[in-house]
């Protein structure tokens, strides 16, 4: 690869904290939850009945035509928000752009689940005519890129990677890759999800994935904590616009930090669960401090994966230690931005990487709440229930992925 330096210039977020990326980040410094009762379906007969929903969302003012904005499945509607919000906080003037050096990689972990069960539940009850003939290109999840850049006309590359909750990780991380080669001069790029559905509230309880502390919504997600019995399902989108120095300075951009390093690995071992010793997830974050040409000691903060389940927070504090040595114990601080907002999929990697981007420029590390009894073999600073102020000059971010995907970026001041 070249060495081309890769900025982040804009962001964009549709959390469970807020539909905006500014009223999350304000939430998350807060130590805010959240988790409530699901109200966007009846989850009376759900092993769960809590999540991280967004609410109170219109995704018509971000469609510049109104009616495509209603054929759009719920993933695509929020990543069209959060990627509308990221291109405007980047202050580019897209008129003035060579559009074919422009890219998008928004991937989705699941999908147009929604659509898909909509549309099969009407084609076995009222017969195959009734199927919407939008189902198809509703429910595939590469049609959030598809949609953004049309919306555009961003003719650069153009793709969508699933790796389950790494996808946004990897989105982020490829679109740099394509970056640093000359293959493209700007990005947006991120994840979306929406899988409050049957179908996904019903598969992820019925694999014993998520909570049941229903009766205390807002102290479920409790990641490193001894009580953890699962994670909670969060939705939401989180887009980040990223683009070559160069380009950037030549605008007048912005810079918020600098893109340095990204890693990917895979665990090789099991369809859901974590390799237990840690190794894995410890290469994806070796590769990206070398890619981002750093030591374990320059990263002070670190975005765990952290989803709150009993096997996964174990071992990714075993990886921590691989991955930092001493350091692991000695000055890494690391929270898990997922104990507020949930765990959003496919989109959890963008969210957590822009509360990375805001920890370097504001020195502030936001907190993992509800940890209240630390679980023994969770030993680590894990910044417990307040932010805290602290300069932070190099942030880490974790995203692991059923299949055993791992990725990992590494953000830091630009200078």
């Amino acid at each position: 690869m070249t060495e081309r330096r890769v900025v982040i210039t804009g962001i964009g977020g549709v959390t469970p904290m807020g539909n905006d990326w500014a009223s999350s980040w304000e939430g998350l410094k807060a130590g805010k939850s959240g988790i409530a009762p699901i109200q966007g379906m009846d989850a009376t007969d759900y092993v769960c009945k809590i999540g991280g929903e967004v609410r109170d969302y219109d995704p018509l003012p971000y469609f510049n035509n109104p009616k495509e904005g209603r054929r759009v499945d719920r993933y695509a509607a929020l990543a069209m928000g959060a990627a509308k919000m990221a291109v405007v906080d980047s202050g580019v003037e897209v008129d003035k752009l060579d559009l074919t050096r422009v890219g998008v990689m928004v991937g989705s972990g699941i999908g147009g689940l929604a659509t898909l069960e909509k549309n099969h539940q009407a084609c076995m009850t009222k017969g195959p005519s009734r199927v919407s003939p939008f189902t198809i290109p509703m429910m595939i999840s590469n049609i959030a890129s598809g949609l953004i850049s049309m919306e555009y006309g961003f003719g650069g590359p153009n793709m969508s990677i699933v790796t389950a909750c790494a996808t946004a990780n990897n989105s982020v991380g490829e679109a740099w890759r394509m970056i640093k080669f000359g293959d493209a001069d700007m990005f947006v790029a991120g994840g979306s999800e929406a899988s409050f559905t049957p179908m996904g509230l019903a598969g992820f309880g019925n694999m014993r994935a998520l909570s049941t502390r229903n009766d205390e919504p807002t102290r479920a997600s409790r990641p490193f904590d001894v009580g953890r019995d699962g994670f909670v399902m969060g939705e939401g989108a989180g887009v980040v616009v990223i683009e070559e120095l160069e380009h950037a300075k030549a605008r007048g951009a912005t810079i918020y930090a600098e893109l340095a390093g990204y890693g990917v690995s895979a665990d090789a071992y099991h369809l859901s669960a974590p390799s237990p010793d840690g190794t894995g997830p410890a290469r994806a974050m070796a590769m990206a401090l070398k890619h981002a040409g750093l030591n374990p000691e320059d990263i002070a903060y670190l975005n765990a994966h952290g989803t709150s389940t009993p096997l996964g927070d174990i071992a990714e504090t075993k990886a921590m230690k691989i991955a930092f040595g001493d350091h692991a114990k000695n000055g890494l601080m690391v929270s898990s931005t997922k104990s507020m907002t949930g765990h959003l999929l496919g989109a959890a990697g963008a969210v957590e990487l822009a509360a990375c981007v805001m920890a370097v420029k504001e020195g502030i590390v936001p907190p993992t709440i509800n940890l209240e009894d630390q679980d023994p073999e969770c030993d680590l600073d894990y910044v417990p229930n307040e932010a805290r102020e602290v300069e932070v000059n190099a942030a880490m971010s974790n995203g692991f992925g059923f299949g055993g995907h791992n990725a990992t970026l590494v953000v830091r001041k630009f200078v």
